[in-house]
């Protein structure tokens, strides 16, 4: 028997891609969105339970085609998000920070305001945010992601209150250093020599699936229990500029 829909965004690879395999075995009938459709085929022939659907979050107009198709959800996961760029604030170039925050908190209002009644419908639903520890600590050459997280993170805590009498159910789940394909890579400007060296060293930094774990966690507890938030981070990381790494050589 299907637990109902859970619509993943960002679904097209990392955090996402994982979370929607996960769901899926978990017994959801999953909605994977995002922009890179070719990748979500691949993904929804290769698991049975997840439909791909294509999404741009910072587009009203996407969200809104998408609200259309959904009558009743079950668990939103709010992923789509992302870095650009280490400048320190000197340097910052206004359109990074403009495109985190339209990604990880504008596209977090369009999505859950869009599905809201489908959420309120049925049983009652369960937004989730992934967040990340950027959203509780600061770091230098880290202000515009940082701000933009704080910012998701304020979205969350605010929904709660919002929300209380509804029954809808958030979480924010809050990854420290994750080692996926991308989210380096593209906060570096596609420098691959630079992303590998984020992880040098590191023992077992996290990995998509840890993070899909953990909302999955969240998700399939009780219906009366609500998970506010989840740190989550490799034991080899104590703060985001506290590493424990091996010498290399």
């Amino acid at each position: 028997m299907s637990r109902g829909t859970a619509v993943v965004t960002g679904a097209s690879s990392g955090i996402g891609a994982a979370t929607a395999r996960r769901l899926a075995a978990e017994g959801y009938d999953v909605v994977a969105a995002a922009r890179r459709r070719e990748r979500l085929d691949d993904l929804a022939s290769s698991v049975p339970g997840i439909r791909a659907v294509t999404l741009d979050v910072t587009s009203a107009e996407s969200v809104t085609s998408l609200a259309a198709t959904l009558d009743d959800v079950a668990v939103l996961v709010n992923n789509a998000g992302g870095a650009l760029g280490t400048e320190w604030i000197a340097d910052a170039d206004p359109a990074d920070w403009q495109q985190m925050f339209e990604t990880n908190v504008v596209g977090v209002l369009r999505v859950t305001q869009a599905l809201l009644p489908a959420l309120e419908a049925g049983d009652g639903g369960h937004v989730v945010v992934v967040g990340s520890i950027a959203g509780h600590l600061v770091y230098e050459g880290g202000a515009g992601y940082t701000a933009a997280k704080h910012g998701a993170t304020a979205v969350v805590e605010t929904m709660r209150l919002e929300f209380n009498g509804k029954p809808i159910r958030v979480t924010e789940v809050a990854p420290g250093m994750v080692h996926t394909e991308e989210f380096s890579l593209t906060r570096l400007r596609g420098d691959q020599a630079a992303a590998d060296k984020v992880y040098e060293g590191v023992d077992h930094p996290l990995v998509a699936d840890d993070i899909a774990d953990v909302i999955a966690f969240a998700v399939t507890r009780p219906a009366h229990v609500n998970v506010d938030l989840l740190v989550v981070k490799p034991i080899a990381q104590a703060a985001p500029h506290k590493v424990a790494r091996r010498t290399i050589g």
